[in-house]
């Protein structure tokens, strides 16, 4: 059966997508701990981050940097965190979280609710 992530990659659910190329995909959390609290993930579904090959985990930093850079330049923020936990769902992610503080990456306190309409609007202002 295919991650939640794998359906969202192949649009059978909707998501606030934030970039894509052929192998990453970049959305929104549904459920952020800061607004632009972004899930970065690659298209081929693994499980576990480090089961992962060399190249694709490299290349998987390496457009998880360029969306970091891209809500840093967008979202009031002093850092973009990047935080890798991988047990809430079977495909491997990483978590881009706009931050002031250390706080901010707390996932044990209570998340952030916008509307569609606010989501989409985050997601458009972070690809432009």
């Amino acid at each position: 059966m295919a991650s939640i992530f794998s359906r969202i990659i192949a649009g059978e659910i909707p998501s606030y997508k934030i970039a894509e190329d052929n192998d990453f995909y970049a959305f929104l959390d549904i459920n952020p701990l800061t607004e632009g609290h972004t899930l970065v993930v690659p298209k081929k579904e693994v499980d576990y981050i480090f089961d992962l090959d060399d190249r694709t985990l490299a290349d998987m930093m390496l457009f998880a940097k360029r969306i970091a850079v891209k809500i840093q330049r967008k979202i009031a923020c002093k850092r973009v965190a990047i935080v890798v936990l991988g047990l809430e769902v079977p495909h491997a992610h990483i978590h881009l979280i706009p931050i002031q503080s250390e706080n901010d990456v707390d996932f044990h306190r209570e998340k952030l609710h916008f509307t569609p309409e606010e989501f989409q609007e985050i997601a458009t202002k972070i690809r432009e």
